[in-house]
Formats: C-alpha cells, sequence, structure tokens
C-alpha cells in the first residue's frame, strides 16, 4: 500500500508548423483504432486494448481518446451487446459516458454508474476510477476528488493522468493568493515526484504545478495575462523546479511513455517562459507535431498562436 499524500489542502487543428492538437498525440495504433470506431467497427478497438494489457497509462490514454468522439458510446453499447462481460467494452463506455456528461450530454449520474459497472468488472483496473475523477475534476466536490484519485493510486500509484488532474484541481484553491511558493500543490508534487521511481516521468510534475498555479493566478489577475512576462518563471523556486524536470529529461527522457509529449509540452513551455531559449528549442524539437493544448492556453490563449510564436522565437534564437 502506497504511502498517503500530503492533505489535500481545446481541439484538434493544425497550424503552419504542422502541429496538431489532437490527444491520441503520438500513438497511431490508437489513432486507426480510433477513426475505425468513429466509422461503428469495434474490433480494432477491442485488438488494441488486449494487446495494451495491464500497461495501466497507456490504457487510461487509449481508453480516455477512444471515449472522446460523440459516437463512442453507442459503440461501446454496441460491443456490449455481444460480449457482455467484456470489461475493455465496460471500460470504454464508462469513458465515452465521461466526456458526453463534461459536454452536458449525459447526466452524471449515468456516467458514474457506468464507470462502477466497469470497475467491478476488472477490480484491479484503474482506468474506471480515472474515468470518474475525471468527472470530478470538473464536477465532483473536493472530497470526491482526493477519494477517487485514492482509488487510481491504490490501484497504480504513479498513475501520469490522475496526478495531473490532482495538481490542476489543487492549485485552483485559494485562487487569488498572488505568488504562493508555499501553496500546497507545490506539497502535492515534490510528494509525487519524490515518492516515483528515479525513471518516472512523475518527475516533471513539480513544473506542472507551477504551470496550473500560474493559470489560476492569471486567470484571477494576480499575474499578467502573457506568461513570458511574468515573474511566475524566473523566481528561485521556479527555476530550481525546472532545472531538475529539465535534467530528468536529458537523463531519462521517457520516451515510451504515451503521454510524454503532453510533459515536453509542459516542460518547453515553463522553458521558454524562464528565457533559456536553447534548451526549450531542444524540446521544441522533441515534440514535434504533437503539440497540446495545456499550458499553452494558459490562462486563457489561443494555444496554437502561442504555441508556434514560442517555438518560432526559441528555434531563432537557437
Amino acid at each position: 500500500m502506497p504511502p498517503p499524500p500530503p492533505p489535500l489542502g481545446r481541439r484538434r487543428r493544425a497550424g503552419r508548423s504542422g502541429q496538431s492538437f489532437d490527444p491520441a498525440l503520438d500513438d497511431s495504433e490508437l489513432l486507426a483504432a480510433r477513426g475505425q470506431l468513429t466509422q461503428g467497427r469495434w474490433s480494432a478497438a477491442r485488438s488494441l486494448l488486449t494487446a495494451t494489457g495491464d500497461d495501466w497509462d497507456r490504457r487510461g490514454h487509449r481508453l480516455v481518446v477512444l471515449g472522446e468522439p460523440p459516437s463512442s458510446a453507442a459503440w461501446a453499447r454496441d460491443w456490449l451487446l455481444t460480449e457482455p462481460d467484456s470489461a475493455d467494452a465496460a471500460a470504454l463506455l464508462a469513458c465515452a459516458e465521461v466526456r458526453a456528461a463534461l459536454r452536458g450530454k449525459e447526466r452524471p449520474e449515468s456516467a458514474r454508474a457506468a464507470c462502477l459497472v466497469a470497475a467491478g468488472l476488472a477490480p484491479h483496473d484503474p482506468t474506471p476510477w480515472l474515468a470518474q475523477l475525471l468527472l470530478a475534476r470538473t464536477l465532483g466536490t473536493e472530497e470526491e476528488v482526493v477519494r477517487l484519485f485514492d482509488e487510481v493510486r491504490v490501484r497504480h500509484p504513479e498513475h501520469h493522468h490522475a496526478h495531473h488532474l490532482m495538481a490542476a484541481r489543487l492549485a485552483e484553491r485559494h485562487a487569488a493568493a498572488g505568488q504562493d511558493p508555499l501553496h500546497e500543490v507545490y506539497d502535492f508534487a515534490s510528494w509525487a515526484a519524490e515518492q516515483a521511481p528515479a525513471d518516472s516521468p512523475l518527475a516533471v510534475l513539480p513544473v506542472v504545478a507551477h504551470a496550473e498555479r500560474y493559470r489560476v493566478l492569471a486567470a484571477a489577475g494576480s499575474e499578467p495575462a502573457d506568461p513570458a512576462a511574468s515573474g511566475h518563471w524566473t523566481g528561485r523556486r521556479a527555476r530550481q523546479v525546472m532545472k531538475a524536470a529539465f535534467d530528468w529529461w536529458l537523463e531519462w527522457e521517457g520516451e515510451d511513455h504515451p503521454r510524454n509529449r503532453l510533459d515536453l509540452n509542459f516542460l518547453a513551455h515553463a522553458k521558454y517562459c524562464e528565457g533559456r531559449s536553447a534548451e526549450a528549442a531542444a524540446l521544441f524539437h522533441r515534440i514535434g507535431p504533437h503539440a497540446t493544448p495545456d499550458p499553452w492556453s494558459y490562462p486563457d490563449r489561443d494555444p496554437h498562436h502561442a504555441f508556434q510564436a514560442a517555438r518560432d522565437a526559441a528555434l531563432g534564437s537557437a
């Protein structure tokens, strides 16, 4: 049983650089299976999830992405009619209903019920609990978020997506507190990074927490809307956090992690805002076409424009 954590105190489109905000990131098998699923052919998704096995981060990533298209719930139900005991079909339906509930197209109660059914069919799988956490991140209480995070973590202590969701939610506490290097989101991120193995991408979580806190402070008017103009990224703590994460990337890279490109976007954003153009350029090269809306949209910016401007500036300087 892992030790307990500290107490809880936007869409695909190609830019001119060729980047596209596709949540599948660089997973070509997932892209193919999702394309077939939207056409009503769920056999490719079935084969993909069977091959994924108990790689929980990859399974969660793939199911959340497969559940995103509006038609996914209908095809998951079709799959369940054929294979009523399929844990994969039930998990897909759970993720699809959560996505629909977050769009306002499904009742949250129905989505939660689908998640519980999926959890019953696969008690060791953290994905149905991740789906509930996705829902609670926006619609749940603080206590519910903590409980669901614990359910995910007891099944997979290093769950990447769950830690990102928790950091985003924690960062929103005490929204207008101003510069607050002791805010609890930093304690949470540091704790998670320290608990994880040396090669875990959770080493980047303190950078994610710093970006999430900037998002909240800028939205509250406590920081400039342009992150590059904010002192948030140049203080002593920020520099330490970003150096540690960049050094981790140089040593471990984490290239085989399914959400690697998301971490690289957070790290490139931080390095660019810090004014470290050469380091940012190296990260932009590795990101390639796989840009992500977060954190380039923070606090309320056009992520395509923000990504492209930062990329051009970093590569030009380098």
